[in-house]
């Protein structure tokens, strides 16, 4: 990508800022505790490709150059520093070889494992660091999945096995409906969350100044194999305990906060607390832009007040699976209480103007946090961002339309855009008003000018190249990381084409955890309903290795399913399957692998198999 330099205005607008870049303490608790580095810290997969290079943000550091605003660069620079540190005596951390961090907890004669980052490799490497220089003989007795989201567990199999844990030598703990909500959000959703998620990330982005510098919670998600264990040890309320290897560990589930299951938990030996990603160096997401269910802001403060009143007399340190630990009793009391009011405030004021009929959009623009959390650098919206997240709570509790019977049913973008480029004289006029908007430095209605003309003329060169400097110079602008790499990610696809996805979901370990009910519902989804109104077909399925079978019926456009009794198998065709991922690879069309079994009409199988569409993992963002 050809980049184009920062305008005056995006120059003049780093300037007029009154943060406390005098306040170092974030530098020193990142520092604090280091003992080594991996050098050099690239990580390369068994194919040799690399999956993870933190060396790539060695730019970082320094004044900010203009393309980067300063905020964000100074939180780029922390979240960049990588290697293998001391929490307390008895708990380290390695951060800065994924987005996420992974702790090692030592017991009486092994360690204990806390979110063991995205991909095997990486996690792997982690844990090599760590024996390199604490203790190469202790083995992995535990782990344990703070929460939901893959950054959290999808590296497992580097640090344990499956046959470890079958054998009863490593224990995996995870907050109740861990497995549940871990497969839904990868597998029923995941092509059109992970496109996005590319977009957020930068993950295809070039790294440099003028390019991606991190996402604000860590620097990018690393890109190797992901995998998931099951738990064997569900956590189920608050004030639960156990003990492992001689560790004692006291939970509190917050559940709907970050993610749907989440819990934080405290080790009494160590005076150390893990909030899970509830309380980290910045302002969070109540709606990420990738897509996700909407979060509650008001169960999330309630869980750091309650957490605050529970552990914060008896701790030390308080540490997450992000960025860098918060020591003293004192400290800690300030910083959860400050991420505590950061969530009640979006709330609490979101729904007091919105009871005073502001829509989400109106709200986002006049919304202004107080002048403590404004001072504060950990609530900053590097990840999340006060605008995007005023919207969520707007619709978490109102919905997508905001009572404006104009807005209720308008074109598409495709529709709307040629019927503004024609009201305002062609698309030879947009551009140049929106040229005139560029220049005036009103990037924001420039982008809304262009967005209509790309869905007017999306190969109209000069609208193009203007829109594509155009979100350039936002994303120069944006404090908030994942904005900046949605507009530099925009901005690369005008240039240079779309650039597709940057993984896939849903591997082979996470799929072989979906039960029958999840893989029905992952061919629910994909049904292309017009072509199938027709279609009114019944089959049953049995699965030989859970003893169970299945009615499943399509009709309408739409599959529907039950368990049934061996004896009720009386529909068209009957498919017999030895283990439930054999119904995934049948889904592709596999009828001769071992494991299937067909009896009656094959062609009634087919005739469903027909009218399933596959995700398109690398759909037109920003354009048509």
């Amino acid at each position: 990508m050809d980049h184009k330099p920062p305008t005056a205005v995006i120059e003049s607008s780093h300037s007029e800022h009154t943060l406390p870049f005098h306040d170092t303490t974030d530098f020193d608790n990142a520092d604090r505790g280091f003992i080594a580095a991996l050098s050099p810290c690239v990580i390369k997969g068994t194919d040799g490709r690399v999956v993870w290079d933190n060396d790539v943000y060695s730019f970082l550091g320094g004044p900010a150059p203009t393309s980067v605003h300063p905020s964000l660069w100074r939180q780029s620079t922390l979240t960049a520093k990588q290697g293998l540190f001391e929490v307390v005596p008895g708990i380290y951390q390695v951060r800065g070889f994924d987005i996420s961090n992974i702790t090692f907890v030592e017991g009486d004669t092994g360690i204990i494992v806390i979110d063991p980052l995205v991909s095997t490799e990486v996690a792997a490497a982690a844990l090599d660091l760590y024996r390199t220089h604490r203790g190469g003989d202790r083995p992995v007795v535990a782990v344990i999945y703070t929460h939901s989201h893959v950054d959290h567990f999808g590296g497992v199999l580097g640090v344990t096995s499956q046959a470890d844990v079958d054998a009863g030598t490593v224990a995996v703990l995870a907050p109740e409906g861990f497995v549940e909500h871990a497969v839904q959000e990868n597998v029923y959703a995941g092509p059109a969350m992970t496109r996005r998620a590319t977009y957020m990330y930068g993950t295809l982005l070039a790294r440099g100044p003028q390019g991606q510098v991190g996402c604000g919670l860590g620097q990018a998600p690393s890109t190797g194999q992901v995998a998931v264990i099951v738990p064997t040890i569900d956590i189920r309320t608050t004030g639960e305990t156990h003990t492992i290897d001689g560790v004692a560990i006291e939970f509190q589930m917050a559940p709907g906060t970050e993610a749907p299951a989440e819990m934080h938990f405290y080790f009494p030996r160590f005076r150390a607390l893990c909030m899970a990603e509830n309380a980290t160096h910045n302002l969070h997401n109540l709606l990420t832009l990738r897509g996700a269910l909407v979060r509650d802001p008001h169960a999330w403060a309630g869980y750091l007040t309650e957490a605050v009143d529970t552990f914060a007399d008896r701790t030390d340190v308080v540490f997450a699976s992000h960025h860098w630990p918060t020591w003293g009793r004192k400290n800690i009391v300030e910083f959860m209480s400050l991420q505590r009011d950061m969530y009640a405030y979006l709330h609490d004021q979101t729904l007091r103007l919105l009871n005073q009929g502001y829509t989400g959009v109106e709200i986002a623009e006049m919304f202004q946090m107080p002048p403590a959390l404004e001072q504060a650098w950990h609530t900053h919206g590097y990840y999340g961002s006060i605008s995007h997240n005023v919207k969520a709570v707007y619709q978490r509790y109102m919905g997508w339309f905001d009572g404006n019977p104009a807005r209720l049913w308008p074109h598409p973008p495709s529709a709307i855009g040629p019927r503004y480029v024609d009201a305002m004289g062609g698309i030879n006029r947009v551009v140049e008003l929106a040229q005139a908007a560029f220049e005036s430095g009103d990037f924001r209605w420039a982008a809304t000018l262009l967005d209509h003309a790309m869905f007017t003329d999306s190969e109209h060169a000069a609208a193009r190249a203007l829109y594509s400097d155009t979100l350039e110079q936002l994303a120069y602008g944006a404090e908030n990381a994942t904005w900046r790499n949605f507009f530099m990610s925009g901005a690369t696809e005008l240039r240079d084409g779309n650039f597709g996805t940057a993984s896939t979901t849903g591997s082979v370990s996470m799929l072989n955890q979906l039960t029958p009910e999840q893989i029905f519902d992952s061919l629910a989804i994909r049904v292309n309903g017009p072509r199938s109104w027709h279609l009114n077909i019944a089959i049953d399925i049995t699965f030989a290795d859970l003893d169970t079978n299945y009615r499943l019926t399509l009709r309408n456009g739409v599959i529907i399913y039950r368990q049934v009794t061996a004896e009720a198998a009386t529909a068209a065709v009957t498919v017999k399957l030895d283990n439930k991922f054999r119904l995934l690879t049948m889904a592709m069309g596999d009828f001769s692998s071992p494991g299937l079994e067909l009896s009656g009409d094959r062609a009634a199988l087919q005739a469903v198999l027909s009218v399933l569409d596959e995700p398109d993992p690398n759909f037109n963002i920003v354009t048509p």
